[in-house]
């Protein structure tokens, strides 16, 4: 999925923030939400018009810039040392590979929750544009032009939310509201700067809740609406027709970067703890288990003898963390966290993420068909640029299996010739010496293992669970597989990267 954040970019250096409006105040130390000046202002059921809902919140929503330094590396001049060479230094701009220094700006949004000055934005908005790349101010500018320099109290990457800070008083401000009410086809309204072009409000339905865009991570769970949300609209509030914050635009699905009718806000009721964390200059902390995951596919549940959607495997156990330490092994499918089923609306990353460090919680998984009950200790999560899986590269240096040492039914039933792994093999493909498993040396490419992404050079170092050394070894898995009408579980690496699950479809049961 292509999903772009709804930020605007406003030199060719640099991809900034997004942009949303500010209105005035009506009734100091109220927020402008407030259910008591709402009752005539927000309409009910079809509405007429949006334009007393606008005028009361329009004026919480800023605008927000930043100014940067960036370090651009510059090419060297190839007529160095010529005649030439002093010619072309002056006038091409080069200073023979040196980096120089620019500036760029970026543009973004937020609101204010308080009347003090506290605002709220996406991370992305604020952060600096690139690695070498410094944000040297930030800039809040109020519907009637007045302009602050803001103070980044804190932001979470994670989450992709920061505080800002602006030295004002008697400020109009909302509260957060809550999504859990929220359902699918209900009015939404955004209020933004789309593309820099100043206060606009758009309104469409909630498209889906809980959605996620496959990106990945603990926070990746969303509300999708069909409101215009444009480059220039991330940090912005989506309100309910009853003017509750219920989400925070952030990103957009889009195959041209502009809008398309799929928008998407990070949920109220997630961002505030996170926000009143950053704001009591506390850090946010999150639960962790210490594992990788892999969702439960079609192929992979019928191999298991599961349902599809019920729960995630476990590809990967980091040892010394909670869920080693609770007996959590390689190949089990967590069901539930804490009495909570596991699915694609409740992953188990979000799950954990949202347990408080140090709690223990009771974890149902599936083993080898065997459902059974562990307790676990969560962790505290490490920095998100620790947890960046290594994937090792693919080697080319395969050698070609010995025709005799494959077994015909595996290759007839899965497509594959495989061969043991042997030392000289390893050093070939420059794999770990503790690697154990059976090579592929070559692949059908109308068989399913090809259309699972199986390869050539692949180490194959479990067949339903059960380690393999010997191509007899996969050829008893395959057999066991074709005679239950299942897919053959198979735990694939490639090169010295972290192993993945893989379902692959036998001749029988396709």
């Amino acid at each position: 999925m292509n999903v772009r954040y709804a930020y605007a970019i406003t030199t060719a250096l640099l991809l900034g923030g997004a942009a949303i409006t500010v209105g005035t105040n009506v009734g100091a130390q109220t927020a402008q939400n407030d259910d008591r000046v709402m009752a005539a202002a927000a309409p009910r059921g079809a509405p007429m018009s949006f334009a007393g809902l606008t005028e009361r919140l329009a004026p919480a929503v800023v605008n927000i810039s930043t100014k940067q330094t960036v370090q651009v590396q510059q090419q060297q001049n190839p007529f160095a040392g010529t005649p030439f060479g002093d010619l072309f230094g002056q006038f091409g701009g080069q200073q023979g590979g040196r980096p120089i220094t620019r500036e760029a700006q970026s543009l973004g949004s937020g609101f204010i929750i308080s009347a003090d000055g506290y605002i709220v934005t996406n991370n992305h908005v604020v952060a600096p544009g690139n690695r070498n790349a410094v944000v040297d101010s930030i800039t809040v500018t109020l519907p009637d032009r007045k302009e602050y320099t803001a103070k980044l109290i804190g932001r979470d990457a994670a989450s992709d939310l920061a505080l800002l800070k602006i030295e004002a008083s008697n400020l109009p401000f909302v509260n957060f509201g809550d999504s859990t009410t929220t359902r699918v086809g209900d009015w939404v309204v955004a209020i933004g700067n789309p593309f820099g072009l100043g206060g606009t409000v758009t309104a469409g339905i909630v498209s889906a809740l809980h959605r996620n865009t496959g990106q990945g991570g603990a926070f990746d769970r969303y509300i999708q609406t069909d409101a215009s949300i444009n480059m220039g609209n991330s940090g912005g509030p989506m309100f309910d027709l009853n003017g509750n914050v219920i989400g925070i635009n952030s990103a957009i699905f889009s195959p041209t970067g502009g809008n398309v009718g799929i928008g998407f806000a990070i949920p109220a009721e997630q961002a505030k703890p996170i926000i009143d964390t950053l704001r009591s200059g506390a850090k946010v902390q999150r639960g962790y288990l210490g594992v990788a995951l892999q969702p439960l596919d079609e192929e992979i549940a019928a191999s298991l003898g599961l349902p599809k959607n019920t729960g995630e495997l476990i590809a990967r156990v980091e040892p010394g963390e909670g869920a080693a330490k609770a007996g959590i092994q390689q190949g089990d499918v967590i069901t539930k966290v804490n009495n909570v089923a596991v699915s694609p609306d409740s992953t188990l990353s979000y799950l954990v993420s949202n347990l408080k460090p140090g709690t223990r919680v009771p974890i149902e998984l599936v083993r080898n068909e065997k459902r059974m009950t562990v307790t676990a200790t969560v962790g505290t999560r490490p920095p998100e640029e620790q947890l960046a899986a290594f994937n090792g590269d693919n080697d080319d240096a395969v050698p070609t299996p010995d025709a005799q040492a494959g077994e015909q039914s595996t290759r007839d039933s899965i497509g594959l010739s495989v061969q043991a792994l042997t030392p000289q093999i390893t050093r070939q493909l420059g794999l770990s010496q503790d690697v154990r498993g059976l090579v592929v040396g070559a692949v059908d490419p109308a068989s399913d293992a090809a259309a699972e992404g199986i390869q050539r050079g692949d180490i194959i170092v479990s067949a339903n669970q059960r380690p393999v050394a010997q191509p007899a070894d996969l050829a008893v898995a395959v057999k066991a597989s074709v005679a239950a009408n299942r897919p053959v579980l198979l735990l694939v690496q490639r090169g010295n990267g972290p192993a993945r699950y893989v379902g692959v479809k036998t001749a029988k049961a396709k």
